[in-house]
């Protein structure tokens, strides 16, 4: 049953139960209507409890749902039946209240919250508005300067937050039901609040407006919901609630059926699924309690940043003190960087550095439970290390090694016990990035696999398992992105042209770019290590530049000039005349934003395609998740799988057996094509 009602004297304890997350199933809201009208009916009745079974509140509508039509009775019925109910009801929230599940409550006549709560209207994280009244009662609330924060941004509130702004009425400790029943109580025996439907607003200056729709649009960027979110709150403001309520169903509908929001709803339901993959379904991780980390530099004190947030203690190792104090520096900066920006107030910071042993004693990792390796891009190096740990380190102990480029199998190699071994690829800053590319071992047992994605959801990070081949699943796709853009150079666009398509497509920087902010040096090391290979990587531009020692922003130059001190790009003089030189004999054409765009976008797409098919990645949406993650594909796209099956995949290949035909991309392999034949990539998993 998803809603039971029972009774505490004259207060009815309305319960809803409908595990995992009491979601606005078509049951529930059926089941709640009825509610209404039961406790109308009952005289013995003066005030309502809606309270939910479980670890949360209703935290939204059934995204199941979505791709279906809807079906009465609609949830801007059910909550405007909870506001018009003749007797008051009082919202008694715990865990979150978000989207339909705060809409809800705002009908409710009052609403307290446990310390622990928050709650939010993220719709338009999903490409959507809220779609029960959510842009009509909330500024009617709390506002519409703090309405239009919480509707454009998506963002929840704590409890403290919440009750701040008036979004609830009190905040309790306790018990959250005892609590409950003595508001009801009470407001059974005073004048009900006004219903927040019939609250007036209150005129905003002028300008307001059009300050808030030029705020809103920077960040949403190409996204539409957000500047949609923002119209129907100033709808609310300058109609009726009856006027205004529909205004917003109406948008709602409208999105909902939108490519934005396919493509945001296929996001969140991967991350949803990522953090626990079937075929590790009945598998018992490893208890971590206490992790170490090899490497104090960039990586490495991110990484001791990032399990240091998520209240693990952490040992710091490094090859001598001077190098231990280093490390120790460079995480306290991470924490002395969130405090300047607002994110942890200083005794936290305290407490999260207290957190921390620095020592380079491996004999201290004894009881360690997970020992990350976060050194040099060497093999002998990274060798050496885990001799070491092999040595101090408990059998039962999981030895990880972040690496971007390396092969797993080779710096295990020699391992007495490889089945606790695996690859944990973090991204830089790894204290940030959520991406977590899990890499085990042909040897790595499913536990010790289980014990990464384990240490992902602790984290709060987005795990995609990855196989061993070069790069992996995303630095893989990255070198085909590398080369495309010097094809596109070559053949008559230029840096600045090539990035400022990428950035209309909505990635936040284009190729050029972000190579001078990672430096060229890292690629170039990794094309070194491919001609060893007897390799030919594609990068004739960018290893004449690496050979003038145009390194990018750290060397003053790259792909562009910087000025001294300042980070803002210049167009090369020096670049422009080295693209000239290497384009010799190529074609030159006209590229416009779209066909860039194409040039760069759909060869990833094909390179993604032989890797899901060649088994490195098991699904496409994790594809999807390391591109969006990882290197900043834009969400409202989907991913570059998602975005090219909707595209559809026939019109893919044809584009680049054009491209491929100038000599401007490889030919669409197999897996591609048969995936286009077969009508999605679903053909090629789990090959």
């Amino acid at each position: 049953m998803t809603v039971a009602i029972s009774h505490e004297g004259a207060i009815a304890i309305v319960t809803v139960d409908n595990p995992p997350v009491n979601a606005l199933s078509q049951a529930l809201r059926q089941a709640l209507m009825e509610a209404v009208s039961v406790i109308d009916a009952d005289e013995s009745v003066t005030a309502a409890v809606l309270i939910c079974a479980g670890r949360t509140f209703i935290a939204g509508a059934d995204v199941s749902e979505f791709d279906k039509p809807a079906a009465p009775p609609h949830l801007p019925d059910v909550v405007a039946s909870i506001e018009a109910a003749k007797k008051p009801w009082v919202a008694a929230i715990h865990g979150s209240a978000l989207g339909g599940g705060l809409e809800v409550a705002l009908g409710c006549a009052y609403r307290i919250a446990a310390v622990s709560a928050n709650l939010g209207l993220p719709e338009v994280k999903l490409g959507i508005t809220p779609g029960a009244g959510g842009t009509v009662r909330l500024p009617r609330l709390i506002g519409i300067s703090e309405a239009v924060d919480l509707v454009t941004t998506g963002s929840p509130v704590d409890a403290r937050k919440a009750e701040a702004l008036r979004l609830v009425d009190a905040v309790v400790g306790g018990d959250l039901l005892e609590n409950a029943v003595a508001v009801a109580r009470d407001a059974a025996n005073r004048p009900r609040p006004q219903p927040i439907c019939e609250r007036s607003l209150p005129a905003v200056d002028a300008g307001f407006w059009e300050r808030a729709e030029k705020s809103v649009a920077a960040k949403a960027k190409r996204e539409i919901a957000p500047l949609r979110a923002l119209a129907c709150i100033r709808r609310a403001s300058e109609e009726d609630f009856a006027t205004a309520t529909a205004f917003e169903r109406e948008t709602f509908l409208e999105l909902r059926g939108s490519a934005q929001a396919a493509a945001l709803r296929h996001v969140f339901l991967s991350e949803r699924a990522a953090a626990r993959p079937p075929e590790l379904g009945g598998v018992t991780p490893r208890d971590v309690r206490c992790a170490a980390v090899v490497g104090g530099g960039t990586m490495g004190a991110g990484i001791a940043a990032a399990l240091r947030d998520a209240g693990l203690p952490v040992i710091l190792v490094e090859r001598d003190e001077a190098a231990v104090e280093r490390g120790l520096v460079n995480i306290s900066r991470i924490f002395d960087g969130f405090v300047k920006r607002g994110r942890i107030l200083p005794e936290v910071a305290a407490e999260r550095m207290a957190g921390v042993t620095g020592t380079d004693d491996y004999g201290v990792l004894a009881d360690a439970d997970l020992v990350i390796e976060a050194v040099f891009e060497d093999l002998a190096v990274k060798r050496a290390v885990f001799s070491r740990l092999e040595m101090v380190c408990r059998a039962d102990a999981v030895l990880a090694t972040n690496t971007s480029y390396l092969d797993p199998e080779e710096i295990g190699e020699g391992l007495a016990q490889p089945e606790r071994f695996l690859g944990l690829h973090f991204f830089s800053p790894a204290h940030v990035m959520k991406l977590l590319e899990i890499v085990p071992t042909g040897k790595t047992t499913a536990g010790v696999l289980a014990t990464g994605f384990a240490l992902a959801r602790l984290l709060g990070k987005i795990p995609v398992r990855a196989g061993i081949c070069d790069g992996f699943i995303g630095n893989r796709i990255l070198k085909v992105t590398r080369a495309q853009a010097e094809r596109l150079l070559l053949s008559g666009a230029t840096p600045t042209v090539v990035d400022a398509a990428m950035r209309a497509f909505g990635l936040p920087m284009g190729p050029f770019e972000a190579q001078d902010l990672g430096g060229l040096d890292i690629a170039a090391f990794q094309r070194k290590a491919a001609h060893e290979r007897g390799e030919v990587p594609f990068a004739p531009v960018a290893d004449r530049l690496c050979a003038m020692g145009r390194f990018g922003q750290k060397s003053g130059g790259g792909w562009y000039d910087y000025r001294h001190g300042e980070r803002a790009p210049q167009p090369s003089e020096i670049v422009g005349a080295t693209i000239v030189e290497e384009a010799a004999g190529w074609r030159q054409e006209t590229w416009d934003e779209v066909s860039i765009a194409d040039a760069i976008i759909l060869p990833m797409v094909n390179e993604a395609a032989l890797i899901l098919e060649e088994g490195m990645a098991v699904r496409a949406a994790d594809i999807d998740l390391v591109k969006i993650h990882g290197y900043g594909f834009p969400r409202w796209r989907g991913g570059p799988m998602h975005y090219a099956q909707e595209r559809g995949l026939a019109e893919v290949v044809g584009v680049l057996d054009r491209l491929s035909a100038s000599g401007l991309a490889e030919q669409p392999c197999a897996a591609l094509r048969r995936a286009a034949e077969d009508g999605g990539f679903r053909s090629l998993e789990g090959r």
